[in-house]
């Protein structure tokens, strides 16, 4: 815990992308503590458990580098339909609340881009559980979300399924 100490370089939001940085700071203006600690470490790649009670910012402690990295992508022109990021959540009901919890960050920061005369495509998020459609299964396959968030059973389904089994270049 920093106490009175200046925030280490990869807590203050250096390392992210100018928009990505300034949509935070505008929405939340300083990184919670699970975010500064958590921040550092996996921006080293190591594995980092979050473990924090509710509403203390650990859904973008744990995807706000992952929105960053994605933000860079679309705006170089290097977003490709591709799943990039994978959620695996043991409960259904969190699974559908994690893809809100990452939309209205990806829609402000898009809409950020915009207003500031920067073009980027949408990063796309998706949940795929036992109960998605037929119908969105079938579209995901076609147009894969950058964002995925699942449950284990219906990641098992996805790696065995031989459509699936397509990967996304590196």
């Amino acid at each position: 815990m920093n106490h009175g100490s200046p925030l280490p370089l990869a807590s203050r939001l250096e390392w992210a992308h100018p928009i990505v940085r300034d949509w935070f700071v505008g929405r939340f203006g300083t990184p919670t503590e699970p975010q500064q600690e958590g921040w550092p470490q996996i921006l080293a790649g190591k594995t980092t458990l979050i473990s924090a009670p509710t509403g203390s910012g650990k859904t973008l402690a744990a995807f706000l580098i992952c929105i960053d990295r994605l933000v860079r992508k679309a705006i170089a022109g290097e977003l490709t339909d591709c799943t990039e990021v994978l959620y695996v959540s043991p409960l259904k009901a969190l699974s559908n609340d994690i893809q809100k919890n990452l939309e209205i960050p990806l829609g402000e920061i898009l809409q950020l881009a915009v207003q500031r005369g920067i073009l980027m495509p949408e990063i796309r998020t998706a949940v795929r559980t036992g109960d998605t459609l037929a119908h969105e299964r079938r579209a995901m396959l076609v147009r894969p979300p950058h964002i995925l968030v699942t449950t284990p059973e219906s990641l098992y389904i996805l790696l065995t399924a031989r459509r699936a089994a397509k990967s996304c270049a590196a």
